[in-house]
């Protein structure tokens, strides 16, 4: 994994993992890497993962069986589109409104584009 110097590792980290989640690699009630494994995959330290962890238990995406390990929760995919829909519109959707409108980018040339996207991205 490849790290951004503009982003907190653990929160990337935590990218990474609700996008194993939303692409069904990661499914509910499946056990995830432990910290530790995680930690030697992506090469950081074991307290950045439980970071990433502990936030993603507070939003209710993992959770911890004691002595077990921890899990994807039943209904993950829901808490990961809302937790990751907010930090979108609060963080890079301004970015893109800005660019947007500096380029005098129209909606239509933007739906456009996007329909070409997710044709080509996700056969849809």
């Amino acid at each position: 994994m490849e790290f951004r110097d503009n982003k907190a590792i653990y929160l990337q980290i935590a990218e990474y993992v609700c996008e194993h989640i939303l692409l069904g690699k990661w499914k509910a009630e499946e056990k995830v890497p432990s910290v530790r494994e995680l930690a030697v995959e992506l090469e950081v330290n074991p307290n950045t993962v439980m970071r990433t962890y502990e936030l993603l238990q507070n939003k209710n995406i993992i959770n911890n069986k004691r002595g077990i390990g921890f899990f994807i929760t039943d209904d993950a995919i829901e808490h990961v589109k809302s937790y990751r829909k907010v930090l979108f519109m609060e963080d890079e959707l301004p970015v893109v409104f800005r660019n947007i409108y500096l380029l005098n980018i129209g909606f239509d040339e933007l739906e456009g584009k996007y329909k070409t996207f997710v044709k080509e991205n996700f056969n849809a």
